[in-house]
């Protein structure tokens, strides 16, 4: 499986598609979706398969300037849909051999000449267990593909407007796509809503090899709710903070695929980083964090009572999050934040 938790190659789409789907704000970021996608390639934990064209009575009006809004989001993601998207209860998760988008899904790129020297070292049994989740980190819905189940991990970002996301660069949800807080599979309601996106904020250069996975992240900006509050306000959100060094201790917090996951609930794991040899990226060892996880944030000084942190990390990088094969699951990468991601996040906080 790679570790392109998601799914998607949203980099090639987004750049394929036509200035009617999405528009690009060429400084060094690429606005990717005002028609609410996120552009990135897909997440290495949440996509998983090439997005195919959903039947037309499933989405609404597929013109590009009809507003997308939260209660447009909400409208069409209701419970019986969310749960019509997923796979049946009884289906088995699939083994994880093919990458998937979010941990997201990226396209497989060959590994350092050092990941199998690694992966041989001491490894972690570490294992990320269940929970309720928190209200700063859910997952991606999009309209426009096959809409099948989510497939990417995002998460709140304190920023001035209060309507900022993190994820992994090479997640793409779609056209009019929404991010569902701490999300709750099978609730009649979730928790805390579902937001429309409605702009995307990457680098043109991204990508999950090589040089350009040290820029496989993005940010997206939400609209209000009903009532005209900004998401930060209803649920919190986490410090973006360059990394400190390759060592850190973090709770990495994320939504495997529902086809890996038969429960679909949010996975937790309290870790330590290292960097990745031969990269200027960090990793960590945890199982549990198959595809539709690309875009889990690395929370260091993790408050249990607040459910925040200083989110220094997310899975993505090289090969989309993670190494390919059978232990895919069990170890993860991040970009490194630097100067980069600060700007990307200035220039995407001011929109």
């Amino acid at each position: 499986m790679q570790r392109e938790k998601t799914g998607r190659d949203a980099m090639t789409r987004a750049e394929q598609a036509g200035p009617g789907s999405r528009r690009w704000r060429r400084a060094t970021t690429a606005v990717l979706g005002v028609a609410m996608c996120l552009a990135a390639a897909p997440l290495v934990h949440a996509v998983e398969d090439a997005p195919r064209e959903a039947p037309s009575a499933n989405k609404p009006s597929p013109d590009p300037a009809a507003t997308w809004t939260s209660r447009d989001a909400a409208a069409y993601w209701t419970a019986d849909r969310m749960a019509a998207a997923a796979p049946a209860e009884g289906d088995a998760p699939a083994e994880p051999t093919a990458p998937e988008a979010g941990r997201d899904t990226a396209a497989p790129s060959a590994a350092p000449a050092t990941r199998s020297a690694t992966r041989s070292a001491a490894r972690s049994d570490a294992t990320a267990r269940h929970f309720g989740g928190i209200p700063s980190v859910g997952v991606l819905f999009s309209v426009d593909g096959d809409t099948k189940a989510h497939h990417c991990t995002a998460s709140v970002v304190h920023s001035p407007h209060g309507n900022l996301i993190l994820t992994a660069g090479h997640c793409n949800p779609g056209t009019r796509a929404a991010f569902v807080p701490q999300y709750r599979s099978g609730a009649t309601t979730q928790p805390y809503g579902v937001w429309a996106i409605n702009d995307t904020f990457a680098y043109p250069g991204r990508g999950t090899t090589g040089a350009a996975a040290d820029l496989d992240f993005a940010f997206a900006t939400v609209a209000p709710d009903e009532d005209g509050r900004p998401l930060e306000e209803i649920t919190g959100g986490n410090t973006l903070t360059a990394t400190p060094g390759y060592t850190n201790d973090v709770t990495v917090v994320g939504y495997p695929n529902v086809r890996h996951d038969p429960e679909d609930r949010a996975v937790r794991c309290a870790a330590r980083t290292s960097r990745l040899s031969g990269t200027h990226e960090l990793r960590m060892e945890c199982g549990g964090f198959y595809g539709g996880t690309s875009g889990s944030p690395w929370l260091a000084d993790f408050d249990e009572e607040k459910g925040t942190g200083r989110v220094i990390g997310l899975i993505g990088g090289l090969n989309g999050g993670g190494p390919k094969g059978p232990d895919s699951d069990r170890i993860s990468y991040s970009p490194y934040f630097g100067a980069k991601v600060l700007d990307l996040y200035t220039r995407a906080s001011q929109a």
